[in-house]
């Protein structure tokens, strides 16, 4: 076992994407509120958008549009991705992600991502971006189940050969901080993303990190 191997504590390193990547937080907020309004519903609070943020896109829309009826969540859902796409183009990783990364394999970790987004939308980002082939492997909502179901890091487990122990989620939400400890998993929060940081407590992160600069300094020396 190579000395990098030995002063690893965790071999797969799972990402969140939207509010921990990918600077997309405010942009699906935005989304969010117009696709509802579109159909009729009743305009939600800021706060109340960016808590449904990561979990499936189905979910989502409904727990943040209580008013709109079922038989709108199409057309709730159609309009959602309109208004996304509009804009798609103009999101950017955070500041700093790619040397995170690039530190992170230098060590031997394996890296994935889980998220709350579909599949087509997870490889459309891919595509746009310098991340497309860094990742070891990835799941989304649509393909598994939507968090905080386990079962998206149990198949990343499975497929990479990595114990419950030596794996890792980071999220912006609690909805991924509890997908870790459904999966046996432990977890790291960042602050800069959808939910606010008095929220994870309960959750027992590792660490809250402010800033991707700050992420990785705690990776570097704990991960």
């Amino acid at each position: 076992m190579t000395d990098s191997a030995t002063s690893r504590r965790f071999d797969l390193i799972a990402f969140d994407w939207d509010g921990t990547l990918y600077d997309s937080t405010r942009l699906i907020v935005r989304c969010i509120q117009a696709a509802v309004v579109d159909v009729g519903g009743a305009r939600p609070s800021d706060l109340d958008a960016a808590w449904v943020i990561g979990l499936g896109l189905g979910e989502a829309l409904a727990r943040a549009a209580p008013d709109v009826p079922r038989e709108k969540y199409s057309e709730l859902g159609a309009r959602y991705r309109h208004h996304y796409m509009q804009h798609h183009d103009d999101l950017v990783l955070f500041e700093g992600v790619l040397p995170l990364l690039d530190a992170l394999q230098g060590r031997g970790h394996k890296l994935a991502v889980a998220t709350g987004k579909s599949r087509a939308g997870l490889d459309a980002a891919l595509a746009t971006t310098a991340l497309n082939g860094r990742f070891h492997g990835s799941r989304t909502a649509d393909e598994t189940f939507g968090k905080p179901h386990p079962r998206m890091l149990l198949e990343l487990m499975e497929e990479q050969g990595v114990a419950p122990e030596r794996t890792l989620m980071i999220g912006d939400t609690t909805h991924d901080l509890q997908l870790a400890r459904n999966a046996g998993c432990a977890s790291v929060a960042v602050s800069y993303g959808a939910h606010q940081p008095d929220t994870f407590e309960a959750l027992s992160p590792l660490f809250v990190a402010h800033s991707v600069a700050g992420l990785q300094t705690w990776l570097l020396q704990n991960g």
